[in-house]
């Protein structure tokens, strides 16, 4: 009977240590998913509880922040495990990505062009009327 005793915490210990190992290899699914596509991960965490957890058994659940290609930031949740992949839900951005003004240069050479032809446009009507 003490044997059983002490098995007990045993399994409990090694039941931690494969959870513990599940979401390591989670995270680095999710990280390759983000990264295939551009992105970058910034915040992975365990949801049990997030959407979809009713009656899944194999499937975990995190909630994720990321950057897509574009540098948008989104919050997402996401399902996965060793053998269905990776599936986010309830994806949205929360924050848009900047987008820098043009180059002051840029600028510069298109106004030059602009009045290089309206000058020219002003001569042709000129010469026409």
């Amino acid at each position: 009977m003490e044997g059983f005793f002490l098995l007990i915490p045993v399994v409990i210990v090694v039941g931690i240590m494969i959870r513990l190992a599940a979401g390591g290899m989670d995270h680095d699914r999710i990280r390759q998913y983000v990264e295939e596509r551009g992105g970058k991960v910034l915040d992975s965490s365990w949801s049990p509880f997030g959407p979809g957890w009713f009656g899944e058994k194999s499937d975990r659940i995190y909630g994720v922040r990321y950057l897509d290609r574009d540098g948008n930031e989104h919050e997402a949740h996401c399902k996965t495990s060793m053998w269905t992949g990776v599936y986010f839900t309830e994806d949205r951005i929360v924050r848009y990505a900047e987008r820098p003004a043009p180059a002051t240069d840029t600028m510069t050479s298109l106004e030059a062009e602009n009045r290089r032809l309206r000058e020219e446009l002003e001569r042709l009507r000129q010469g026409r009327g």
